[in-house]
């Protein structure tokens, strides 16, 4: 059953046509019972009812031409005084389908239409009852007139319907993207945190194994127990990666039930050890804190570690032989200052200022990115005595 009407609903001319035949048989019928006045009446009753047949039929494909048409049909049918008859009734299904279906002119001419068919059929056709008064005829007229306009606010009602769950539809839908776009930024938005933090991660470990590795290599012969030191320090350095490692990875499978320990983030207090790691990598440091030391929110505590990490590995990249390095952190009532300089040769220009290609940079545009997400300043750029400078404030929350 349901197939049926899938199918009927598929091709509804074929469902018009059906009624159209039916309603062709039924004018036939009443061509044949009322013969009307003379030969030639009958003869334009019969083209009346194939053309309100052909009405039905076409009324979804063309709703416009089919009202045009019906019309037509009752113009003709007035002047040439055939009577009304159940051919008709195509008035009232074209009236219909015009306000449902049709352009607005369309369903505004037949509301026009089906309003004036009723009294214009009463006069030139009135009825010839004895009983009929006035009265009788208006009341006629009136319920006449009345099945006409149900008709258009039917479909009126109907074309309303349809465009309120059009609407529906289109929220939905809009909702739907919407939502997608979100997803997609949320997506991007940790693609780009995992991708700071891998950088600066990375950056800093291996940065810091590659000079000692260097050094192993350069003083493995003349100063064997020096080689060994820094080998060891290749072998922690590796295992403090290998643990930040272990803790972004536990943050991608944050959702999973396998679980396990991960390293905790960094904050200020593991700046020093930090600090001692650059040391032991043979970069010297000065380290200053003023200030009472508080409790911070773990993103300012994060991101002070992430800055003052990235500031002193690019010291290491680009400070050259012989630089050292300042770092100051000081607690304000609102905010925390930090200060990071060297005197080394610093970084090119077009690194700092636009981020530089195939990777170089993109440390400067993670601190901008960290110190935005927690709402703060940051201000870099080459010493006007040499070297490089990095100011940054993290706001703090009150009563942090």
């Amino acid at each position: 059953m349901q197939r049926i009407y899938d199918f009927f609903r598929r091709h509804p001319t074929w469902v018009d046509s059906f009624w159209a035949v039916v309603l062709l048989g039924v004018c036939a019928v009443w061509v044949v019972v009322d013969r009307g006045p003379s030969p030639e009446t009958s003869a334009a009753a019969v083209l009346f009812s194939f053309a309100l047949a052909t009405v039905v039929a076409l009324r979804r494909r063309a709703p416009e031409r089919m009202l045009l048409l019906a019309i037509g049909t009752g113009l003709a049918q007035l002047a040439l005084n055939v009577h009304t008859n159940p051919g008709d009734a195509a008035f009232v299904v074209i009236i219909y389908t015009c306000a449902s279906n049709g352009a607005r002119w369309s369903s505004r001419l037949a509301l026009v239409a089906g309003l004036a068919a009723a009294p214009v059929s009463m006069l030139r056709w009135p009825p010839h009852n004895r009983d009929s008064t006035i009265w009788t005829t208006l009341i006629q007229t009136f319920f006449l007139a009345v099945i006409f306009a149900l008709s258009w606010v039917v479909g009126d009602r109907l074309r309303t319907r349809r465009a309120y769950y059009a609407e529906l539809e289109e929220r939905n839908a809009r909702l739907n993207r919407e939502r997608e776009a979100q997803s997609k930024a949320a997506v991007a938005a940790e693609r780009a945190r995992i991708a700071r933090e891998l950088h600066d991660v990375v950056a800093h470990n291996v940065s810091v194994m590659v000079v000692q590795a260097d050094g192993a290599a350069y003083v493995l012969d003349a100063a064997p127990d020096q080689a060994k030191q820094a080998l060891a320090t290749i072998s922690t350095t590796g295992r403090q990666a290998l643990a930040e490692m272990r803790r972004l990875l536990g943050l991608l499978r944050a959702g999973d039930d396998a679980g396990g320990e991960y390293v905790p983030q960094p904050g200020v207090d593991q700046l020093g050890d930090l600090i001692d790691q650059v040391r032991g990598a043979g970069l010297p440091v000065r380290f200053e804190v003023a200030g009472d030391a508080r409790p911070l929110s773990s993103g300012v505590e994060l991101t002070a570690y992430r800055i003052v990490q990235e500031a002193l590995t690019n010291v290491r990249k680009h400070g050259g032989d012989g630089a050292s390095a300042s770092v100051q952190l000081g607690f304000r009532d609102a905010a925390l200052d930090l200060l990071i300089e060297d005197d080394g040769r610093g970084a090119r220009h077009e690194l700092y200022q636009q981020g530089g290609r195939d990777g170089l940079g993109q440390g400067l545009i993670g601190m901008r990115e960290r110190i935005g997400m927690v709402g703060g300043t940051l201000d870099a750029g080459p010493r006007p005595g040499g070297g490089f400078r990095i100011s940054a404030v993290l706001p703090l929350k009150p009563g942090r």
